[in-house]
């Protein structure tokens, strides 16, 4: 790709004018650029495409160059990015896997100096020229293997970044760090040689047993969710670190952040009851946490169940999740299917309950959508039930 050819103001606003139109369909097109690729247009328009919402000071910017369609799709959202950086600062941080560079975009917000390290040279050019664009001076782009890079600095970091990647050659479904490219489980007392912070990104599919497993000094475990689904998990490390590590627990929306902390050391205690008035579904990022009992005590609810997660409770109470007013508990019995279930509109949920919500609504006829919300569950007494509930 030829930077120059694509910054030029006539390539630039025939992107920005085919924002809207399929793709496909103007592919099919002839290419008013000769001397430019035509893919090469197509795939600008497509990363421009997606980088709207997900990075819209990109999206915003002036002659912004974009890689392959994957480099966007894989790197951090800007929320995201935002809030990692919020966990650190310092005079100088080097990031081992630069990307399309959005997270050193916002560390360069809270560091002097931020080496962006990136291996493949095309998109080391690309992160420079748009860091120039977004009139960003104090990150460096050093292109070529970040070990590599680290000796040859040998020098001492505030922090090192790292968001490794599962190497394509890596097999079987259990998702392990040891797996990734760098292999921050052999490397971590190599990096520890030039500092003594480090923050790894990884992918939310890693489950957090295996992580504090693999890994070594995580002070704190951060569970990044986005509109209720989960993006990333971020562990920060600290070299002399030797406690029990802390969960933050955060979902990013429109309107508000929620974010709970939850230790690994204490041992909460969960309640349990019958179902009451309400009934509340935690959010993503906490049942990622696995810490179902800490629900229970922090937000002093009852659980319906011990594999039930979904808590209850007579009075209505702010919490990071879905509330429900519940209006009906059903048996889970077949005159009683009939009555309530049978042949009706609703939003089919299953917590701890053997068949699954396609078999449900198959079986009885149940129409998707509707105002009242339907839990298929199991209460304290190991009785299948259904709770017909109204969102609040």
């Amino acid at each position: 790709m030829e930077i120059n050819k694509i910054i030029d103001p006539e390539v630039q606003n025939f992107i920005q004018e085919n924002l809207s139109i399929d793709s496909r369909i103007l592919a099919l097109k002839k290419n008013p650029f000769p001397s430019v690729s035509y893919s090469e247009i197509i795939n600008q328009i497509i990363a421009k495409k997606k980088a709207k919402d997900k990075l819209p000071t990109w999206y915003l910017g002036k002659n912004i160059v974009y890689p392959e369609k994957i480099s966007i799709e894989q790197t951090s959202s800007e929320l995201t990015a935002q809030y990692k950086s919020s966990l650190l600062s310092g005079q100088n941080i080097i990031d081992c896997t630069g990307g399309f560079g959005i997270d050193d975009y916002y560390f360069s917000k809270k560091f002097t100096t931020v080496f962006h390290c990136e291996i493949n040279s095309k998109l080391s050019e690309i992160v420079q020229h748009n860091f120039n664009q977004l009139e960003i001076n104090n990150i460096n782009c050093l292109c070529g293997d970040s070990t590599e890079i680290l000796k040859k600095l040998n020098q001492q970091f505030d922090a090192i970044y790292i968001d490794p990647s599962r190497r394509n050659d890596a097999k079987g479904k259990v998702f392990m760090l040891a797996d990734c490219l760098p292999n921050v489980v052999e490397l971590q007392n190599f990096y520890y040689q030039f500092t003594d912070t480090l923050l790894i990104k990884t992918a939310p599919i890693l489950d957090l047993q295996a992580g504090l497993f693999e890994l070594k000094n995580v002070a704190e475990i951060h569970i990044v969710a986005l509109d209720n689904e989960v993006k990333e998990i971020v562990w920060l490390i600290r070299k002399n670190y030797v406690e029990s590590p802390k969960i933050i627990t955060l979902n990013i929306e429109k309107e508000s952040t929620t974010k709970i902390e939850i230790s690994t050391e204490y041992n909460y205690k969960a309640t349990y009851s019958l179902p009451k008035k309400y009934v509340y579904e935690p959010n993503v990022s906490i049942l990622k946490s696995g810490k179902f009992e800490a629900v229970s005590e922090l937000f002093n609810l009852h659980k319906l169940h011990q594999h039930s997660h979904l808590y209850t409770s007579d009075d209505l109470i702010d919490f990071p999740g879905r509330r429900f007013k519940i209006d009906t508990v059903v048996p889970f019995q077949k005159k009683s299917i009939l009555q309530h279930i049978q042949n009706k509109k609703l939003n089919v949920s299953t917590r701890n309950f053997p068949i699954k919500p396609d078999e449900i609504k198959k079986k009885y006829k149940i129409s998707d959508g509707g105002l009242i919300y339907a839990f298929f569950t199991t209460n304290l007494n190991n009785e299948k039930i259904v709770l017909l509930c109204t969102k609040i």
